[in-house]
């Protein structure tokens, strides 16, 4: 038997919050809260990166960072939309003038992720660098873009929750057939913005700031995985279920997210694992004094 959960006046209605997902329209040019959270969480992630750097025992130097930031944003776009294609929507590839149609939305984090490790592999190789360190520290970062890309799909009103009675349920669209009312939801959006930005920022900061897993080369990215696919599995029992595979096998009862969250779990389970093993003495880019 399903439940139906039926919004009341108790609960808030996503229309009440004053958003709106265009910052500002000029003719043909909407300026979206979606690209600054992307342009946000390059910026404040290039920023800290910059600080990791200044420490003791960095695998790569400032100039390094600047030019990283090309390939790890090409990686986030080139990653995230075939990712969406590939996971989510193949049949846009039987009209591939779509996949280019950005500004329709559709990018996956996990093709993201991948993007950005092929970005990242393809510049240390060649600026001759350790590319799992820089692996290490580029993790450390990625929790702002996620932060700001949750807060964005809050405001844009998309990728809510399913039906619950909780008292922050929020109603999040009017637009239902006449007699019926549309249930209100979990901001599951919110829950990943606190999971994925905020909780997995603070526990890469711990083990960066607090402990040596720094000089282990494979730890720190290791967490992030770890980390990021616990959190997106445990809120997606929260989330509503995919809607383009209603009435299809990947419609069970573990969603899509979910699936490919588990190869991140036991990959960062590994490189955690075995971290230790890969350490040896650390020379820094700059300066002369080698570390750990």
């Amino acid at each position: 038997m399903i439940l139906t959960i039926v919004a009341d006046h108790a609960h808030l209605h996503f229309d009440q919050l004053g958003l709106n997902p265009r910052i500002f329209t000029i003719g043909w040019f909407s300026l979206k809260w979606y690209s600054i959270s992307y342009i946000a969480g390059v910026v404040v992630g290039w920023w800290y990166l910059l600080k990791l750097l200044a420490q003791p025992g960095a695998p790569m130097a400032r100039r390094h960072a600047d030019d990283l930031v090309f390939y790890a944003t090409l990686g986030v776009i080139l990653g995230g939309r075939l990712g969406y294609v590939i996971f989510y929507a193949p049949e846009m590839i039987t009209t591939p003038l779509h996949i280019l149609r950005l500004w329709d939305g559709g990018m996956s984090f996990h093709g993201g992720v991948i993007g950005v490790s092929t970005g990242i592999i393809l510049f240390a190789r060649q600026q001759k660098l350790n590319w799992l360190r820089v692996h290490d520290y580029v993790a450390c970062t990625v929790p702002f873009g996620l932060f700001f890309g949750r807060l964005a799909n809050f405001v844009n009103g998309e990728l809510w929750g399913k039906p619950a009675d909780v008292p922050w349920a929020i109603i999040f669209s009017d637009t239902v057939p006449a007699g019926l009312t549309e249930p209100a939801r979990h901001p599951s959006q919110l829950y990943e913005a606190g999971l994925e930005g905020i909780v997995l920022f603070a526990i890469l900061w711990f083990f960066f700031w607090r402990t040596k897993a720094r000089y282990d080369p494979g730890k720190l990215v290791g967490i992030f995985l770890a980390g990021y696919g616990i959190a997106r599995f445990i809120v997606e029992f929260f989330r509503e279920p995919d809607s383009q595979f209603a009435g299809t096998s990947l419609a069970t009862g573990i969603h899509m997210g979910q699936w490919l969250c588990v190869p991140m779990i036991a990959g960062g389970a590994y490189l955690i694992a075995t971290a230790r093993g890969r350490r040896e003495r650390v020379e820094p880019i700059s300066g002369s004094e080698s570390v750990a």
